[in-house]
């Protein structure tokens, strides 16, 4: 399903001090395996979802996601590619405040293998999958933490994309929370066989999956840079 193999990326001016560079000899995840990627803040990990997503291309080396390496894609198909075979994750959720939940899923399928389908009912059906619904109409300011969080799972996995990537998606919740949205993300995830790579900073939730990499390592250089610290988180 995922096959990195001899990645590099170099964030920054080469020789100056906010200079980052990330290397990857080879990472690969098989379809419907489950992921944690681990390391300290800084190593690397929200890179390696980025290049696995398309958000990131690598200087050199190979990304094959789903049959197809996005390495030389043209940005247009590789956006295509990334709305049918990759759901989104993040931490701080990328909600649209003047939207409702139903509203905020509806338009992420528009980029998804399921844009041709009715899209509202779609949206009101993973909703109420992870437990809204009786939130369909709430804006985000109308939602707690964890309810912003759940939309936005169910933003990811509405199109159906055979990839979830996560990026610190406890990281802003309490610990309680955390673990609803943890497990969550592990049941919808085992129910249709997609593959789940979620990054995470708690050890105590990395242990609880089959598979932990540690990223530790993968930037060999390392500036002061603003920049590179969030690249690289």
């Amino acid at each position: 399903m995922i096959r990195l193999s001899e990645v590099s990326l170099r964030l920054g001016k080469a020789g100056h001090a906010s200079s980052v560079q990330f290397d990857l000899p080879f990472f690969e995840a098989a379809s419907g395996e489950t992921i944690a990627l681990t390391g300290p803040s800084g190593c690397g990990k929200s890179t390696l979802l980025n290049l696995i997503a398309g958000l990131r291309r690598p200087d050199r080396g190979e990304v094959i996601v789903a049959g197809a390496d996005l390495a030389g894609m043209p940005t247009e198909r590789l956006d295509r590619h990334r709305g049918v075979h990759c759901g989104m994750v993040f931490q701080s959720f990328h909600l649209l405040a003047p939207f409702s939940a139903v509203e905020n899923v509806a338009i992420g399928l528009r980029f998804g293998a399921r844009k041709s389908l009715n899209t509202g009912q779609r949206a009101s059906e993973v909703l109420r999958r992870v437990g809204l619904g009786d939130r369909l109409h709430a804006r985000p300011d109308q939602l707690s933490v964890g309810e912003r969080q759940r939309v936005a799972i169910a933003r990811a996995i509405a199109g159906d994309a055979p990839i979830l990537l996560a990026d610190e998606p406890t990281g802003s919740l309490d610990p309680g929370t955390g673990h609803e949205i943890f497990s969550l993300l592990r049941e919808v995830a085992s129910e249709n066989g997609r593959t789940l790579l979620m990054v995470t900073h708690d050890s105590e939730l990395a242990s609880e999956l089959p598979v932990n990499f540690d990223c530790t390592g993968l930037v060999s250089s390392y500036g002061p840079s603003p920049e590179g610290r969030e690249a690289l988180a």
